[in-house]
């Protein structure tokens, strides 16, 4: 089975956390799985910001980004961060390759347009090469990807993580794409997890103002990835993530959550 995982927020920020995803991503691997990685690391960038003097402003769930945000965002996400993950990989004897958008051309870009503001150096995917995704798996090893793109003008372009990782999957024809995130999955206007949800209650709750902030871009994401013909979608508790491999190996069903369908 193809299947991306998205690994970002707080869970990069915890070692341990790290550890557990490295040995979950291994264990896939051995069992016949091929597996993408595609990692955000917004914590990280907003600390080296604040460390340089710059605030860092969101609308929308999205980074406001200029020309200083944008090469911080290739230091800090194609850097320390990717090769933090390819280390915990490479601990456990599993080979990783990372990379960003702009490696082989894999991912391409355009700016993002958002209505009533500028967002800067924020992309969005345009096109993807997934051959480099694929020689990749025929070595065994896993592609851990930044979420930088390389845009058609020769600029880097800053990606939200969720919209790279559910492109990832539709151009590789993943059967599954999962979300590990720092909160329990998608909640309703009680605080109460949804265990199953439908392109169109995502509509419903966003136009509702239930979801905000950080959940907007990726619920998006997830509805960009089902209409791409990616038939599971999860959104899953990185504390929890254990469930992810259970669940693939036939133990019991991904049980914590949100599960999206069309």
């Amino acid at each position: 089975m193809k299947l991306v995982i998205k690994i970002g927020g707080a869970l990069l920020d915890d070692p341990a956390l790290v550890e557990r995803w490295a040995q979950c991503v291994s264990s896939l691997v051995q069992h016949g799985h091929s597996v993408a990685v595609v990692h955000g690391g917004g914590g990280a960038l907003t600390r080296t910001l604040k460390q340089m003097g710059k605030e860092s402003q969101f609308i929308n769930g999205l980074r406001v980004t200029d020309a200083e945000t944008r090469d911080a965002a290739l230091m800090v996400l194609a850097g320390i961060i990717n090769k933090r993950l390819v280390a915990a990989l490479g601990k456990l004897g599993q080979p990783a390759i990372g990379i960003c958008g702009g490696d082989g051309l894999s991912f391409r870009a355009h700016k993002r347009q958002e209505t009533g503001a500028d967002l800067g150096f924020v992309g969005e995917i345009a096109s993807v090469n997934s051959v480099w995704l694929q020689t990749i798996w025929q070595h065994g090893a896993v592609p851990v990807i930044a979420s930088v793109a390389l845009g058609f003008d020769g600029e880097y372009y800053n990606v939200n993580a969720d919209q790279m990782a559910s492109a990832c999957a539709v151009a590789c024809g993943a059967q599954l794409l999962a979300f590990l995130t720092d909160v329990p999955g998608v909640w309703n206007e009680s605080r109460e997890v949804i265990p199953r949800l439908s392109s169109t209650d995502i509509q419903s709750l966003r136009d509702a103002g239930v979801v905000q902030g950080g959940m907007l871009p990726k619920l998006e994401a997830c509805k960009r990835a089902l209409s791409g013909g990616v038939p599971a979608v999860h959104i899953l508790p990185g504390t929890q993530l254990e469930a992810l491999t259970a669940g693939l190996a036939g133990q019991e069903p991904i049980s914590v959550g949100t599960e999206l369908v069309a």
